[in-house]
This record gives structure tokens, C-alpha cells and sequence, in this order.
């Protein structure tokens, strides 16, 4: 598949998801339908290089692809592509953590709660794993799942990444949400589980600049930054949300009478055109700023240079601006549309409350992005903490 072959698969995709987006609501998790379309169409490899038996069709394909899905389900946008983002995770490991992971095809549904909340005990041939992980989007489907640990190396504590078969731990049901329902991001409990070395990342492998994956393919996406893809990937779906709710809310005032009037067409009303203008241009503002990042993420490391950590203040500013621009224009219409709009079974609504929901992601924090892109404009340096 190329990437006009996945923009129009994901194009077709809108109709039927925005059909099961209540269902999604409802279940808290991605309906059985929408995996299998996915599995259908190969999505999930969409990130794996072509020399390791993907697509190949790196960020542009990932990110323009979610926000298009984004027009049906902001939920189901968010789920499926961070299942197959987490096989960019994958291809960033060595050869046999690859075959380990992608033994019988060339992808895995991987849930990956980031944050680094179990230990990790050193024993013969790998380690003993035990924690709790929040956050594991998309977890019902998974057949891995990476988590990430603080191991006791002597000299001090270091965090590394481990991979176990879905059915190793226990998932907790904890996902009962206002919004990003559909995103099904339960607990993961794991105690004293055994993973093999071979099933492990460090974080400096995973995070650094110099991933073992870049000696196995070829393909360039392979050494983008991690967290800077990251967060133009999580900040897609508000996007694609924000396009939809534009449409969806130029179409309702077209009908729209208003009440206790003598059948005033909202359409016809100065405000409301406004209205409808700002949140056009507000939601073009973030897409520029969106595509502006991923293109300067493209072309410098497609031809081989990098951007040192200094510099990923403004990705991280990018990603955090493209979401609250996102929400600010789904506000700005929420408010002009009346009270119906606030029916759990409103279209506009569910992008609503999504969105609110998303926006409290810990990357897109408007107060700490724009400080750390703030402080490193000014030449201070970054702190180990800092999300770069």
C-alpha cells in the first residue's frame, strides 16, 4: 500500500466509524468490526519498514491517515494509531527483539503505557517484572504489551522497556471516562513476571538518538526523535476531531431555526457566520502548525541530519499549541450550537468531550510546553526530566 492508497482507505473508514462511534462509547473499547477492518487492510504494519516487511509509510502516512480517521471517531483514531505507532518501537529495537515480537507477521497490536510505574529485578536470563502502568490505549486488542521499569543496576536506577504476551498480565477495568471513552486505556498489573532479555529495551535505546533498529533498516523513520513523533501522533486525532466538528457544526446551523424566535434561520445570522469563520481559521491555524513540525521532522532526518534535544522544545510546542488550538475551536462552536449538543448521542458533542479529555494529556499541558520551549528559546538547558 502507498500513501494515497492508505489516505483513501482511511477516507472510507470515516462513514463506519462515526456509525459505531456510539457503540465504541458504549463498549469503552474499539468494536470487533473496526479491528478487523484494520487487520484487513494491513493498517497496523503502516510503520514498519518495507525491509522488515511493512508498508514503509513512516510519519506523513501515520499522522495524515489519524486525522482523517479522526473525521469518524476521535476515540477510535487515537486507539488505532498508537497500536500501530508501537511498532515504530519495535523496528527501533535489535534484530532479535524484532523476531522475537514480529516471529509470525511483521507487526503486533502493542499496547505501551509509558510512564515508568513497576520495577524490574535482575535475574538469570532477563528479569522479574512487577508494577501497575495506567494508560494502556487500546489494550483489549493487544498481543504484547510494553511496559517500562526502573531496574536497581548498583550504581543507580535506570529505566528500561519490557515486552510481554498480553495474556502474561492482568487488565484492570479502570476506564470509565467522560470522554476518549472508545480508547478502552485500562490498567496493566503484572507481579513477579518473568521477560526474557532478548524482550527488553533500555530507555536510551528506545529514546536515544542511536537506536539499535538503525543498523537493521534502512528506512530513516527508524532514527526520528521519540518524543516529538509522539506528540504530533497524539495531537492528530484533536485535529482531525476539530476538521470534523467545523463541518458538522456548518451543516446543523444550515437547518437550524432557532428557538423562541419567529423561525430565524441560524444560518442567517451574523453571528453564528462568525462563529463558524473563526473556528475555520482557528482549526487551519493548528493544522499549518501541525504539518509545519512533521515536515521539518521529514526532511531533516530523511537526509540524514538530526535535531539535538535543545531544539525539540518547539516540537513539543507544536504538538501542544495544534491541540489546544483544536479544542478552543470545538469550544468556540459547542457554545453557539445550544443545549441539544450536550445529548450523549450528539456527534458534535462526543468531539467535544473528547477533546477536553485529550487536552489533559501530561504532553500537551499548555502551562509546562510552553515554559520548556520558553526556558530552551532562552538557551537554558534542558533537565534530564524534560519530555524532549
Amino acid at each position: 500500500m502507498n500513501h494515497d492508497e492508505l489516505m483513501a482507505w482511511a477516507e472510507e473508514m470515516v462513514e463506519p466509524l462515526a456509525e459505531r462511534a456510539a457503540e465504541t462509547e458504549r463498549l469503552r473499547e474499539l468494536p470487533a468490526s473496526t479491528i478487523a477492518a484494520a487487520e484487513e487492510a494491513g493498517y497496523f504494519k503502516l510503520v514498519v519498514p518495507e525491509d522488515l516487511g511493512g508498508w514503509g509509510l513512516g510519519l506523513p502516512g501515520l499522522l495524515q491517515s489519524t486525522r482523517v480517521l479522526a473525521h469518524g471517531c476521535v476515540s477510535s483514531a487515537w486507539a488505532l494509531s498508537f497500536l500501530a505507532l508501537h511498532n515504530w518501537f519495535v523496528a527501533r529495537g535489535a534484530r532479535e527483539l524484532q523476531a522475537e515480537i514480529w516471529g509470525e507477521r511483521p507487526y503486533a497490536k502493542i499496547p505501551c503505557p509509558l510512564a515508568p510505574t513497576g520495577t524490574a529485578a535482575p535475574v538469570d536470563g532477563g528479569f522479574e517484572i512487577s508494577g501497575r502502568w495506567q494508560w494502556a490505549t487500546g489494550v483489549q486488542h493487544g498481543d504484547w504489551v510494553m511496559v517500562n521499569c526502573m531496574v536497581d543496576r548498583g550504581a543507580g536506577r535506570e529505566s528500561i522497556f519490557c515486552l510481554a504476551p498480553i495474556g502474561d498480565v492482568e487488565v484492570d477495568d479502570v476506564w470509565h471516562t467522560s470522554g476518549m471513552r472508545g480508547t478502552g486505556s485500562n490498567d496493566v498489573v503484572a507481579s513477579e513476571l518473568f521477560v526474557p532479555a532478548v524482550r527488553t529495551l533500555t530507555a536510551e535505546e528506545l529514546r536515544g538518538d542511536a537506536p539499535p533498529g538503525g543498523a537493521v533498516s534502512a528506512d530513516p523513520f527508524v532514527k526520528y526523535p521519540l518524543t516529538p513523533v509522539l506528540t504530533l501522533v497524539a495531537a492528530a486525532p484533536a485535529l482531525g476531531g476539530a476538521e470534523a466538528a467545523v463541518d458538522l457544526f456548518r451543516d446543523y446551523i444550515r437547518s437550524r431555526v432557532l428557538p423562541y424566535s419567529a423561525g430565524d434561520r441560524q444560518a442567517e445570522q451574523a453571528p453564528s457566520q462568525v462563529r463558524l469563520a473563526e473556528a475555520l481559521a482557528t482549526v487551519r491555524a493548528a493544522r499549518l502548525v501541525w504539518e509545519d513540525a512533521m515536515n521539518q521532522l521529514r526532511t531533516t532526518y530523511d537526509a540524514g541530519g538530526s535535531i539535538d534535544r535543545a531544539q525539540r522544545g518547539r516540537f513539543r510546542l507544536a504538538a501542544a499549541h495544534t491541540v489546544r488550538l483544536s479544542l478552543q475551536a470545538v469550544s468556540h462552536i459547542v457554545e453557539g450550537a445550544g443545549a441539544s449538543v450536550h445529548f450523549a448521542d450528539s456527534p458534535l458533542g462526543r468531539i467535544h468531550r473528547d477533546l477536553v479529555t485529550l487536552k489533559g494529556h501530561v504532553v500537551y499541558d499548555w502551562d509546562r510546553a510552553a515554559q520548556l520551549a520558553g526556558k530552551l528559546e532562552l538557551g537554558i538547558e534542558p533537565g534530564p526530566a524534560d519530555m524532549l
